[in-house]
């Protein structure tokens, strides 16, 4: 796993900045006035700091936006960062903040003083950081460590401590989702998942024989077409009260999707290797709740398939019975997602009757047509808790939007030979995929599903990451989880 960047928290030293090396970030208030770290900052630069904030440019800095100073005179380091940051940023406010900072090579130095979100500061820069050069050939530079000079170290390592697990789980999310299928297959995934025993999950690894036994022909007719084994993770954390229900997270972990028999175009292929983002981020979150030790039970069930084409691959037409009993007319091998979830979701629900349940996949490019990338589509069968969700992702700034079911979009998803069919045609494709999911979850199961199509991966550089995996999902999730589950 790629390791987060090293942070550290120090009481703050005015004596020491003139010799600071690497790169030096003061954080300024958009009114102009300088704490004692950026008076001093300003003095051995002879006026540079002031005169740079008194400038229009500064004025038209947005929260988390700076103005870098290259060699500053009287320092030995090589740019001084001058933040535009109010006296009490939100929590967006200080990552973007700290993000932008951690963009350069070199160890940084941010000048904190009394400030109270320097943890959350140090989250954005430890979350910007993230380079996935696993497969590069030339060492890529590496960044440089973290130190926050604050006025209360203690506190700022305590709250420290969360936000750190919490960079471990987006890093994760993001090096399953960055690596090709050729190294991450389904084996290569679930050995992957067998290393958070080390954080204290309990995982399981379902077989082929053993989704067989339990009636999964849903899940395993995905996969039958590929050389890779099918198969399903269980993990489990049980932080919470013994007798408590869990909260269910069930993700779409496809390997690999070539749409099958009704294959993909070729352009634009190379990207499916992200097609099991909503089993990244649930493995991610695990990783978050086990390191941060919550106080609640969390399970994480993910489907692992690879989509491929042969002489024994699922083809139009089939008519495959999931673990349900409910049989489905495969209209089109490229919509397997949903045949994966369906199979995953009842067995958490047969198995751990939780309190909760929230599906995460790449499910459908229509979600990218409707919210393009800057959100997530939400769709649930339980008001309290899709509000509690949104109100978690707006707290983390992940963008997500509630969108309709209803018995209207139920109908086009009607088969004449079988109970229902695996596509509704291309009008409100995204939903009916939700009505699909939905026909699986049971009356008293209150139950999200996030298409995460369009926010899994970008193509160019977001806030907090770096072009390529976001992480989605793992910061809001891990909020829900403490605001809602946890004892």
């Amino acid at each position: 796993m790629t390791r987060p960047v090293a942070v550290t928290f120090a009481e703050t030293d005015l004596d020491t900045l003139a010799d600071l090396e690497g790169r030096v970030a003061v954080l300024v208030e958009e009114s102009g006035r300088l704490d004692a770290g950026a008076r001093r900052v300003n003095r051995l630069t002879k006026g540079a700091v002031a005169r740079a904030v008194e400038s229009p440019r500064f004025a038209k800095l947005k929260p988390g936006e700076a103005i870098t100073l290259a060699w500053p005179t009287g320092m030995a380091a090589e740019a001084v960062e001058i933040v535009s940051l109010p006296r009490r940023p939100s929590v967006a406010e200080a990552r973007k903040a700290g993000a932008r900072v951690a963009r350069g090579e070199g160890a940084l130095t941010v000048l904190a003083g009394n400030r109270r979100n320097a943890a959350e500061l140090a989250l954005g820069a430890a979350l910007r950081a993230y380079a996935f050069t696993e497969h590069k050939g030339e060492e890529a530079p590496a960044p440089g460590p973290v130190t926050v000079m604050v006025s209360d170290p203690s506190a700022a390592e305590a709250a420290w401590v969360p936000c750190a697990a919490r960079v471990e789980g987006v890093y994760l999310t993001r090096d399953l989702v960055s690596e090709p299928a050729n190294i991450l297959n389904t084996i290569q995934f679930a050995e992957r998942l067998e290393g958070l025993r080390d954080a204290g999950v309990e995982v399981e690894v379902l077989e082929e024989p053993d989704l067989e036994k339990l009636g999964m022909g849903s899940l395993l007719s995905v996969g039958q077409g590929s050389a890779a084994p099918s198969k399903v993770v269980v993990m489990q954390w049980k932080g919470g009260a013994k007798d408590a229900a869990p909260l269910a997270l069930v993700g779409k972990g496809v390997v690999f999707d070539t749409g099958g028999i009704s294959l993909k175009p070729a352009l634009g292929m190379e990207d499916m290797t992200m097609d099991m983002g909503g089993a990244a981020v649930v493995s991610g979150v695990m990783r978050t709740v086990a390191l941060r030790k919550a106080k609640a039970n969390v399970v994480g069930i993910v489907g692992l398939v690879e989509n491929m084409p042969s002489g024994t691959a699922m083809r139009p037409g089939d008519v495959v019975t999931s673990m349900k009993g409910d049989t489905i007319e495969v209209i089109n091998t490229d919509a397997e997602g949903r045949l994966v979830l369906a199979d995953a979701m009842w067995y958490a629900q047969e198995r751990f009757k939780p309190a909760g349940m929230i599906d995460l996949a790449t499910l459908t490019g229509a979600m990218i047509i409707a919210l393009g990338h800057e959100k997530a589509g939400v769709f649930s069968n339980d008001d309290k808790l899709a509000a509690a969700f949104l109100k978690a992702a707006e707290a983390e700034d992940e963008g997500a939007w509630r969108l309709p079911m209803g018995d209207a979009y139920d109908e086009l998803i009607k088969s004449d030979i079988a109970d229902m069919k695996n596509v509704g045609g291309r009008t409100a494709g995204s939903i009916t995929a939700a009505q699909f999911l939905g026909r699986f979850v049971k009356e008293e199961t209150p139950w999200i599903h996030l298409d995460i199509a369009g926010v899994a991966r970008v193509g160019k550089d977001t806030a907090l990451a770096p072009k390529g995996a976001t992480g989605w999902g793992v910061l809001a999730l891990d909020r829900l989880v403490a605001d809602r589950f946890e004892d």
